[in-house]
């Protein structure tokens, strides 16, 4: 954790002049989950008031200093305000794959927020965030397995890809848990979650083993029987989901 909490200081310390009222993570760091070198750093600003042109262009400075170091491509900002936090649909200013965009904060990372969020700097979530309804959180979920996720099933050409993998199947089963239990799992648990789903046992002890250590097939037919098997999977299960739901 040498090189994420150097990094975490020197944002830090170049946010300060934008005198923020809290910094927040969410994600693997407030989980529990955190692997460095692997996950990425998901962080919440509140700034006193929405940016303006100079703010964001302070903001896309203080990013492009800190490109070169360490872990640096792995972290992610939103900038919130108190004005503008409890809009959930409201497009905010972030950082994130190393370019400015705007995104609303999903009704996921408020919940997250609200129940294992880790401050950073300032006030907690819960004096700026209101609470996430149970409803408006399954709503949320269950859209974003039947009408993002689900279509990506159909392109055969991503699921070779480690990152599809892994995000694919782990928001799966972290969806499952929520829409079933009302409740928010880590990734660690959702790998835990997967076998009793039915989810192909190779493709989760290979996403175990490169998230947190262990042997890697190096078969080179692997990734795209991997593919298969991810593919074979998921489209049902969240076919299943969204009509049990």
């Amino acid at each position: 954790m040498q090189q994420t909490d150097a990094l975490l200081d020197r944002f830090l310390a170049g946010l300060a002049p934008a005198s923020p009222l809290a910094v927040w993570a969410h994600g693997s760091l407030a989980a529990g989950d955190y692997v460095e070198g692997r996950s990425d750093l998901d962080l919440i600003a509140v700034l006193p008031q929405p940016p303006g042109p100079g703010a964001v262009w302070r903001v896309a400075v203080l990013h492009n200093r800190l490109r070169a170091e360490p872990l640096a491509g792995g972290l992610h900002c939103t900038y919130l305000s108190p004005d503008t936090a409890d809009d959930a649909g409201r497009r905010h200013l972030t950082w994130a794959h190393e370019r400015l965009l705007r995104r609303p904060v999903t009704p996921v990372t408020r919940a997250e927020l609200h129940t294992s969020g880790r401050v950073l700097h300032g006030g907690r979530p819960a004096d700026v965030l209101p609470p996430v309804p149970d409803g408006e959180l399954a709503a949320f979920v269950l859209r974003d397995q039947r009408d993002y996720w689900r279509p990506y099933v159909d392109r055969a050409d991503l699921w070779t890809r480690d990152v599809w993998v892994d995000l694919g199947m782990l928001t799966h089963a972290r969806a499952a848990v929520t829409l079933r239990e009302g409740r928010l799992i880590s990734k660690r648990e959702a790998l835990d979650v997967l076998p009793g789903l039915g989810a192909p046992e190779e493709v989760v002890e290979d996403i175990r083993a490169r998230r947190y250590g262990g042997p890697v097939t190096a078969d080179a037919a692997w990734p795209l029987r991997r593919a298969a098997l991810v593919r074979g999977y998921l489209g049902p299960a969240i076919d299943a989901l969204a009509a049990g739901s």
